[in-house]
């Protein structure tokens, strides 16, 4: 077991409501081609149309590259939203897709982008990751779930059924696969902080860049 999946494990162990964090390796590209791309003022981080939880104009920006069918971004994801909630309004985070389980992943990343045009993203966000284990199974995920479980969340199904398929969610994830591809983003999640990558990948890793980055713009 190498370093992610102990931490991963330790995660999942201490709360009962997750059950059990891996995470779905891609490619093998090396991370150092991440780290040129940044030190090149490259926008391949940040695109002006990805979600942001968070105030939009906060000086520090964690970057998640994230799959809704990754157990891993579902462990992660109350530890992002307590960085939020402890540095506000100092920090947001911007939202990379990155459908790395096939279908299950698209369906869920188009009925997300449904439910940004209905100003219900944040909400649904939530119940799609709450409910994450009865949709998106590695071994026989069931993506006709997740519209269900977004409508309970808010989303109006009748109109995300047309939303889903427009043009610019296409868009979005042609260029958000762009983006992974030529950042080498090969396992979910995948932060950066204010450009910085986390390396190593943990818990603890993560709350420290984030507070230096945080301490660093308020100095």
């Amino acid at each position: 077991m190498n370093r992610r999946a102990l931490i991963l494990s330790l995660l999942a162990l201490g709360s009962a409501s997750f059950v059990g964090a891996a995470w779905y390796v891609k490619r093998q590209a090396p991370l150092e081609s991440a780290q040129s791309l940044v030190s090149e003022g490259n926008e391949v981080l940040v695109r002006p149309y990805s979600p942001v939880l968070g105030p939009e104009n906060a000086p520090v920006t964690i970057v998640e590259f994230f799959d809704p069918a990754c157990e891993a971004c579902r462990a992660f994801h109350p530890i992002v939203k307590d960085l939020l909630a402890q540095h506000e309004p100092a920090v947001r985070v911007v939202i990379r897709y990155t459908p790395f389980h096939g279908a299950a992943s698209e369906e869920a990343i188009r009925i997300l982008e449904a439910a940004r045009m209905q100003g219900v993203f944040e909400p649904v966000l939530e119940a799609v990751l709450r409910e994450q284990p009865r949709w998106a199974s590695h071994g026989s995920p069931q993506p006709g779930l997740i519209l269900g479980i977004a409508v309970a969340a808010g989303l109006d199904a009748e109109a995300a059924r047309t939303q889903m398929l427009a043009p610019h969610v296409v868009g979005i994830l042609n260029q958000d696969r762009a983006d992974v591809e030529a950042v080498g983003v090969r396992q979910t999640p995948t932060f950066f902080v204010n450009g910085n990558p986390l390396d190593p990948f943990g818990d603890v890793e993560l709350r420290r860049l984030v507070s230096a980055e945080v301490a660093a713009v308020q100095n």
